[in-house]
């Protein structure tokens, strides 16, 4: 995702960093991160496809995410992390809806068709339940609903999620590759030049070391919103749930799940698709997306 980083200051102190690509009067499409992801980790062809469409592509960071506010709670500990166990003071999945809908308000936009990634989804899950009037449409991509007993991260991607942060960029960089190795797909592998100059721009963007300091309480406020699957079928905008089918950061039954409980919810398992936009997905990823939006109307 390229262009200006710009700047939202939000009425509770919070500032969200955006950019924002393509004609004043396109279809606004706004682009929602996954955890500790920024919003540079949409693939550049993806943006392109939809901007070929003329569409108005929004890309921001989240909260504690990128160039966004960091918040100044202490993270919770990885045991309780792991636990499952926000602690009292953690924000949820909802202060993250609400700071997408406070962009919307600096943007003017009224109504968005929603595109959420992993945590990205279910903060585009809550906004379209919450804020069905600034919702065109929603497409959630490998994400999931909050049941514990769906969408399960793998026990070998959780003990690859702890140890020491990296200290360095070339550090960060490995670390980055190592993790990709272990959720990628062998089907759609990752463009190593790509992956690593991402992970490079990630680290500069977000500080350095404390490029990835936010992410336990990102997974804090995922803990503290707990089963959002009552809450989903509220969601009333056409809902298209994407999903790969060897995915280890969420398990292909959270995509299921998701679908079950949105009404009316379209959902596509794409064979070999892991937890990783790769370039041999984009493809087919803005084809859904396109098709989605335009039936769904503006």
């Amino acid at each position: 995702m390229t262009g200006e980083d710009r700047f939202a200051d939000l009425s509770d102190g919070t500032r969200i960093c955006y950019r924002v690509q393509g004609p004043p009067e396109g279809v606004p499409v706004l682009l929602i991160a996954g955890l500790g992801l920024d919003l540079t980790s949409w693939p550049r062809r993806m943006v392109d496809g939809l901007l070929d469409r003329g569409a108005r592509v929004v890309a921001f960071d989240n909260r504690d995410a990128g160039r966004s506010t960091r918040v100044p709670t202490p993270s919770p500990s990885p045991l309780h992390s792991v636990l499952g166990r926000p602690r009292p003071d953690s924000y949820d999945l909802g202060a993250m809806a609400a700071d997408t809908v406070g962009l919307l308000d600096h943007l003017g936009i009224e109504r968005a068709h929603l595109v959420g990634m992993s945590m990205g989804g279910m903060i585009g899950q809550t906004l379209a339940a919450r804020h069905p009037d600034r919702t065109a449409s929603l497409t959630s991509v490998f994400s999931t609903t909050g049941e514990r007993r769906v969408g399960r991260v793998a026990w070998s991607s959780l003990a690859r999620m702890g140890g020491r942060p990296a200290r360095t960029v070339e550090e960060s960089v490995r670390k980055h590759l190592a993790f990709l190795r272990h959720i990628g797909s062998a089907v759609f592998p990752p463009d190593i030049d790509e992956e690593v100059a991402w992970a490079r721009g990630l680290w500069e963007r977000a500080g350095g070391v404390r490029a990835r300091s936010g992410v336990p309480r990102q997974i804090g406020a995922i803990h503290a919103s707990g089963d959002r699957t009552r809450e989903l079928a509220r969601i009333g905008a056409p809902t298209l749930v994407v999903h790969g089918d060897v995915d280890l950061m969420v398990h292909p039954s959270g995509g299921r799940a998701t679908a079950r409980a949105v009404p009316g919810a379209r959902f596509v398992e794409i064979g070999g698709m892991a937890h990783h936009l790769a370039p041999g997905v984009v493809d087919r990823l803005v084809d859904l997306v396109r098709d989605h939006t335009a039936r769904a109307g503006g």
